[in-house]
């Protein structure tokens, strides 16, 4: 399969694990009620989205970005660090125009790649992200997609008209559409909405397979017999006398058939096809539409008018309108009401208060947004979701978010500031790449996968020895032990004895 190059590529394919972990520090005054699983996180989100793995690695249900198109007016700059002569030529400037920033899309890949790898990391395995973007990046986004995502995974690029007027934007057309991009973790485990339709009056459907993957080597579970009274078992016979297979399992069939909504009719080259009946005022379900409803999720301008509503003032450019977003985000956790939802480009906030319409119909749902522009992070994104929470008497509220200190620091020592829970939760995450459950945590034991415990003495600096008094904490049972601590003052044979992998820290805690 062809593959993108761009200048940089090769220092940014494996940046995202060059990216220090940082800690997040909660800020109680600028959240709005206590306990709230909704965030809001003030900072780069390429550091935001390291942070967050410990907690919501594999859990995201649903990510919805909106990242620069790159059209040259956003004006936006390129801020990461990464050790190249390349790309340190273009730290800290601002990115331009095609005209005058020929290294501009370069930038962009470079910006979009290690963040894009993370977020597939986070995504839960039946998993959705949606991306919206134009004609300016297109291209080059659904090859990197294809690159990190995989292909086969390719759900749909939808089309969205974002606006309705019909000024010219070139000098030949008038662009009223926009772009949003979809791709599955795994497109065998999505389960999408579906389009609901009335039959006006009474009509039929083949149900043969046809085009794509229509021959019985395609889905051989499919190939089987139906049997008429009139013409004994039919097959799935393909016009050209080769065999093909049915649209419908077994079980379905026989339901249909149970129910006097099957009926076969001959060709005139002799074969049999069966049909299923559809009566006038039933309900169907259809493929989700690639083109998406205005009715249903508005324009740029329903967006602009939405957030001066809210603020009474415009304070936001071009934001995207809550009902396109609650629709995009319905696409696959309409019936999962527990789902998080993941921004990282948050901007004006629209996605939390999506989340936070959706759960009318009596859902749990939460939202984490990153947002790195300090006055929008607290004025506009949490300042609209405060107001909305207010005037609509929400239950959530969210925590607000900085993103503090590294967990390592300079000398490759854990940061003091670090306390058990963040430094264990990292433990165990980059040890079983799973999320930890203080449930099952007690006091040094952190959690157990695959019949290997993991322990963790961590208190103080320099007092976090392993001792032979510790041995009366630990299970009694043949299980491999990880214990993490400062220093072992146990024999080797003792080890052995009780199964004991000793890890030291800093030196033996991966990065990840």
């Amino acid at each position: 399969m062809p593959t993108l190059n761009w200048i940089g590529k090769e220092a940014v394919v494996n940046h995202d694990k060059e990216v220090p972990f940082k800690l997040l520090r909660k800020v109680k005054s600028a959240s709005v009620g206590d306990n709230s699983q909704n965030l809001i996180i003030h900072g780069d989100n390429l550091e935001a989205l390291k942070a967050l793995m410990p907690y919501y690695y594999g859990k995201i249900k649903c990510i919805y970005i909106d990242p620069p198109y790159n059209t040259g007016n956003e004006k936006w700059i390129y801020n990461d660090k990464v050790n190249s002569p390349k790309i340190k030529q273009w730290l800290g400037k601002v990115v331009g125009r095609e005209s005058e920033d020929l290294t501009r899309h370069d930038k962009w890949l470079c910006m979009m790649y290690p963040r894009l790898k993370l977020l597939r990391d986070l995504l839960a395995e039946d998993g959705v992200i949606l991306a919206s973007i134009d004609d300016n990046e297109l291209s080059n986004f659904i090859q990197i997609l294809n690159d990190i995502f995989l292909k086969r995974n390719y759900i749909e690029t939808f089309i969205w008209k974002s606006r309705l007027g019909k000024g010219a934007t070139s000098q030949t057309t008038a662009k009223l559409h926009e772009y949003i991009v979809a791709y599955a973790k795994d497109i065998n485990l999505v389960k999408f909405k579906t389009d609901k339709r009335i039959r006006g009056k009474e009509s039929k459907e083949r149900l043969r397979q046809w085009g794509q993957g229509d021959k019985r080597e395609d889905r051989p579970t499919m190939y089987f017999p139906i049997f008429s009274k009139e013409y004994g078992e039919v097959f799935p016979i393909r016009p050209d006398g080769s065999d093909g297979r049915w649209r419908m399992s077994k079980i379905r069939i026989k339901e249909l058939l149970d129910q006097g909504l099957i009926t076969f009719e001959k060709q005139k080259d002799g074969r049999i096809e069966v049909y299923r009946k559809i009566l006038s005022g039933s309900e169907t379900n259809t493929a989700y539409s690639s083109i998406l409803d205005t009715e249903i999720v508005k324009t740029t301008a329903h967006g602009s008018i939405e957030l001066k509503d809210i603020f009474g003032k415009q304070v936001f450019d071009y934001p995207k309108p809550s009902a396109l977003i609650k629709e995009l985000i319905s696409l696959n956790t309409l019936n999962d009401q527990n789902a998080i939802i993941l921004d990282s480009f948050a901007g004006s906030g629209t996605t939390g208060h999506a989340v936070l319409e959706l759960n009318k119909d009596g859902g749990n749902r939460k939202f984490i947004m990153v947002e790195l522009e300090d006055k929008v992070a607290k004025k506009i994104t949490a300042g609209r979701i405060r107001k909305v929470v207010k005037k609509h008497k929400y239950k959530a509220g969210f925590e607000y978010c900085e993103l503090d200190k590294t967990l390592f620091d300079e000398n490759g020592h854990i940061e003091s500031s670090c306390d058990f829970k963040e430094f264990a939760s990292y433990i165990y995450f980059t040890e079983t790449q799973r999320n930890l459950d203080f449930k099952k945590a007690k006091d040094n034991f952190i959690g157990e996968l695959s019949g290997t415990e993991y322990y963790l003495i961590y208190k103080e600096k320099n007092k976090n020895d392993l001792r032979k008094s510790f041995l009366k904490r630990i299970k009694k049972n043949n299980n491999k032990k990880v214990i993490y601590a400062d220093r072992c003052l146990i024999d080797d044979m003792t080890l052995s004895k009780f199964n004991i992998v000793f890890k030291q820290i800093p030196y033996e805690v991966k990065v990840y």
